[in-house]
């Protein structure tokens, strides 16, 4: 692995610096990451510039039927909660139980973290999970 210095005034680049163009179904070029490593160490070298080819992320299967349910799952717990947060007759006790439950051990610190706990649990109990 090479050593990377950037020029002045870049300290570091965390993520992609480049990608492949895609052009009616044919790709050119390559992916260009950048890492930064952040975990403590004594070792001075914390950049890593990493080269990719275009295909890298390319899917090489078929999802698994695990991965069809977690997809269902999300679209149907989203679709849930934009529906509950919309409904005017439940924002008000939904942000009371929210606080009522924020400062205890395990408890959600965000509504957005909350709502997708508690639709999440009512789509896993409607459907067995």
């Amino acid at each position: 692995m090479g050593k990377v210095k950037y020029a002045t005034g870049i300290d570091y680049v965390q993520g992609s610096l480049a990608k492949p163009t895609v052009r009616e179904g044919h790709s050119c070029g390559t992916y260009l990451i950048g890492t930064h490593r952040t975990a403590p160490t004594e070792n001075p070298n914390c950049t890593s510039l990493y080269v990719r080819e275009a295909d890298t992320y390319k899917r090489t299967g078929q999802p698994s039927s695990k991965e069809l349910a977690a997809r269902a799952r999300f679209t149907a717990v989203s679709a849930a909660i934009k529906t509950r947060k919309a409904d005017l007759m439940k924002v008000t006790e939904d942000e009371a139980a929210f606080m009522a439950q924020k400062n205890l051990p395990g408890g959600k610190k965000t509504l957005k973290a909350w709502y997708w706990m508690v639709c999440g649990n009512e789509y896993d109990q409607e459907h067995g999970n």
